[in-house]
């Protein structure tokens, strides 16, 4: 009897091993969002055609966010309408923003736009300087400190006060794909969205990670990556000083971010800051804080910061490429 047994268990798990696999389907969708393209992948059991899905996406955060769209919420806001009652999108983005903004002590501050759009960063050329006097003026209007949410309006101390999300919005937009795909029960994505990307399990297709790199800072406008590595369950943004930025008349390079202490652009050393986090929104947002602080005191800012995995590149003082990872950041 208990070799009858035996052979009877012995068939049963020869029969569940041989078993096939459900077959799975790399599904891929690409597009344009936010003056940029897209690219969103996830492995499933079915082929699915998202891509209206993700277009709605973009039409409501654009809707909600976009300084580029006159109608937006956003450019309501800023042309001083009191009235408009702003989204969840709206609302997680400002208070991500204010969080950051008290962290980093003001160096990360989404009202500092009105001065980047004053120094005309956009088509290299030389920087034409601002009348001091103009600058002060501007500064006046900067702060996210004099802007507050409350019942779902934002009020500005300063009507002149003008909030770009910018530098999180790319960001913000990842996480949302994301955790639509998640809604959906998907358990390997990578979504990229102008370079900023999140990524959740493995590309089972291939039996491996999902592989990103990490651009180097070309200033002729190539692409290139030097750095390849694996991502597991992150976000990563870079932010960059090497496709915007001017020259003044002695030869020296200002990065397009703005010191939001003194209204001028920054001249520093650190072309490249990548960082991985949980969420792209803070990624992104993070890595546009680095860089306007400068290699060394983010490496102080990064010693209270250990969720945060850095990787800098910069320049020595022999115009040398040099690299620098942070609290973990992977070394392949």
């Amino acid at each position: 009897m208990s070799r009858k047994i035996s052979s009877i268990i012995i068939l049963i798990i020869v029969c569940v091993s041989c078993k096939s696999e459900p077959e799975v389907h790399l599904n891929y969708s690409k597009g344009e969002a936010f003056g940029t393209t897209f690219s969103a992948q996830f492995i499933d059991t079915k082929e699915l055609d998202l891509s209206n899905s993700y277009d709605s996406i973009i039409d409501v955060i654009n809707t909600s966010m976009s300084t580029y769209i006159q109608s937006s919420d956003i450019s309501r806001i800023n042309k001083g309408d009191t009235t408009v009652v702003i989204d969840m999108h709206f609302e997680k983005v400002f208070t991500t923003s204010k969080r950051i903004y008290k962290e980093t002590a003001g160096v990360f501050d989404p009202t500092i736009g009105v001065l980047v759009n004053a120094w005309d960063f956009g088509p290299k050329g030389k920087i034409k300087s601002l009348d001091s006097l103009k600058i002060d003026s501007l500064l006046g209007s900067v702060g996210l400190q004099k802007v507050v949410l409350s019942k779902r309006r934002i009020v500005k101390e300063n009507p002149d006060t003008f909030i770009d999300f910018n530098a999180l919005a790319k960001g913000y937009a990842v996480d949302v794909f994301a955790n639509f795909l998640e809604d959906k029960g998907v358990q390997n994505y990578l979504v990229e969205i102008g370079g900023e990307i999140r990524g959740k399990g493995s590309n089972v297709m291939k039996q491996k990670p999902w592989r990103i790199g990490v651009e180097d800072p070309n200033f002729d406008d190539t692409q290139s990556y030097s750095k390849i590595l694996s991502l597991h369950d992150e976000a990563m943004a870079t932010s960059g000083s090497y496709r915007k930025y001017k020259m003044d008349e002695q030869g020296n390079r200002y990065a397009h971010i703005i010191n939001t202490e003194t209204g001028y652009p920054l001249k520093s050393n650190l072309l490249s800051v990548s960082i991985l986090t949980n969420t792209c929104m803070e990624a992104d947002a993070y890595a546009t804080a680095l860089m306007s602080m400068g290699l060394e005191r983010s490496k102080k800012f990064l010693e209270t910061h250990p969720e945060l995995k850095v990787y800098f590149i910069y320049e020595d003082q022999d115009k040398e490429l040099k690299t620098l990872s942070v609290n973990g950041f992977p070394k392949e």
